[in-house]
């Protein structure tokens, strides 16, 4: 059974997807969450606290989601792929985590103001965690980069963690490099899906093309040479006929 905080918190996600965030009213995600308006002040502390914790959430959630498939999927390249392609499709559904991984906030969304100067601490610790601050875009990329190079760097040694300082050091580079690519394709889809571009940057070994069969100079490519071809007669030197 999800808490009161969580409630109130899809309740606000439900309304935002009727109306812009200016139309949202308090009063009404407390009454579709079944609580008072008084819960809901306790909880987030104004609309703008309300709006900081939507976007934490959404930032956990994703965040949540790229350590799942750190974990399911195994090998140099396959993780940074279903990442990328996870990514792209997520926020192509989600316009908070869109805007989130962007930076782009619209007019419909609760674009999150900081906490005013002065102001007291939240009393509920959650929501001082989301009053403490919000990734910027540049923030998310480091914090998947770094995801992606403890998870690939475990891999590498058979989890040990003993010889992840071994590693190849352009590993962070591609981690970094993949999780940009992927913003780039959120904010200009390609046609062919994010997946032959991810594995063509990064140099995926199962992409690379096989080598051609070598062939004899020649001779047909794939017939063996028949005995004698090419080869210099031997014997006496052709002399004039006798008379």
């Amino acid at each position: 059974m999800p808490t009161a905080r969580e409630s109130l918190l899809d309740a606000a996600l439900a309304a935002l997807a009727e109306s812009p965030w200016s139309g949202v009213r308090m009063v009404d995600v407390a009454a579709a969450a079944g609580l008072s308006r008084q819960t809901l002040y306790n909880e987030f502390g104004s609309k703008d606290g309300l709006a900081r914790a939507l976007v934490r959430r959404e930032a956990d959630s994703y965040l949540h989601g790229v350590d799942r498939l750190l974990g399911e999927r195994t090998g140099p390249v396959d993780p940074l792929v279903a990442i990328a392609e996870w990514t792209v499709g997520e926020a192509r559904s989600r316009p908070l985590l869109r805007a989130l991984l962007t930076g782009c906030w619209g007019e419909r969304l609760p674009a999150p103001r900081p906490v005013r100067r002065g102001a007291p601490p939240a009393g509920v610790p959650a929501q001082r965690r989301a009053d403490a601050g919000l990734p910027a875009p540049s923030d998310v990329v480091a914090l998947v980069r770094d995801r992606s190079l403890a998870a690939l760097e475990r891999a590498s040694c058979g989890g040990c963690g003993g010889c992840a300082g071994e590693v190849s050091g352009d590993l962070a580079f591609r981690c970094e490099l993949v999780v940009r690519l992927a913003l780039s394709c959120v904010i200009a889809p390609v046609g062919d899906g994010v997946g032959p571009l991810i594995r063509t940057a990064v140099g995926d070994p199962g992409t690379e093309p096989e080598p051609e069969p070598e062939t004899t100079i020649g001779t047909e490519a794939g017939k063996p040479e028949e005995p004698g071809a090419g080869a210099v007669l031997s014997g006496p030197s052709p002399t004039a006929v006798d008379r």
